[in-house]
């Protein structure tokens, strides 16, 4: 195991928002040097801001270079990074839109080892990110924290979720039970990459 490492991992399909958001969760971390990427790049070459070459010989930076025309969904190509953890201690999934609080790597681990602590052996911390203006970031960010809320079955029998305040954030000192995982936000222990990977034949539907 490699201590301490954090394996990233970010499904990119033609997002604007992926370089940002990179250079976002380096310039916040704690300890940078930590960080190992895993990134399926789903790309366009008609997109010129899609372009990671600043990151190519960064050795933290695994890189799944994939033609947009090629992929076939978001479990797939998370699927396909996830053939890139190489034993990080921990891992954080994201989507490849993002912005982070200072110390972001140092809070999350000292939450997973706050809750080992009592008692649960394979802590994952998971939910809906509150949303963010790129535009207008920071004083755009959306500040009170979500959770997953169940919202309906559609008639193909589909679950839909909604995101939904904390009401009691302000007062709370540790994570609350969850009852959804979202691709969206997960960050827990390493090993949850090889012990509950991502199905590439499962279809995101939202």
């Amino acid at each position: 195991m490699k201590k301490n490492k954090i394996f990233i991992q970010i499904a990119s399909y033609r997002d604007p928002q992926l370089l940002p958001t990179l250079r976002d969760c380096i310039s916040k971390a704690k300890n940078p040097k930590n960080l190992v990427f895993g990134i399926a790049w789903q790309h366009s070459t008609e997109d010129a801001w899609d372009n990671l070459d600043e990151f190519k010989g960064d050795k933290r930076f695994r890189i799944v270079d994939i033609n947009y025309k090629d992929s076939k969904g978001a479990c797939w190509a998370r699927n396909q990074l996830q053939q890139t953890y190489k034993d990080e201690e921990y891992t954080m999934q994201l989507d490849s839109h993002h912005r982070f609080v200072e110390n972001w790597d140092e809070e999350l681990i000292n939450m997973i080892k706050l809750l080992q602590s009592k008692g649960y052996p394979k802590p994952l911390l998971t939910g809906y990110v509150s949303s963010f203006d790129p535009d207008n970031d920071p004083d755009g960010r959306v500040m009170q924290p979500w959770k997953m809320n169940f919202d309906r079955f559609i008639p193909e029998g589909a679950v839909f979720f909604l995101p939904a305040t904390i009401d009691d954030y302000q007062s709370r000192t540790e994570p609350i039970p969850a009852r959804f995982y979202s691709a969206h936000f997960a960050f827990t222990l390493g090993q949850f990459v090889k012990e509950v990977p991502h199905d590439p034949e499962y279809y995101f539907h939202g």
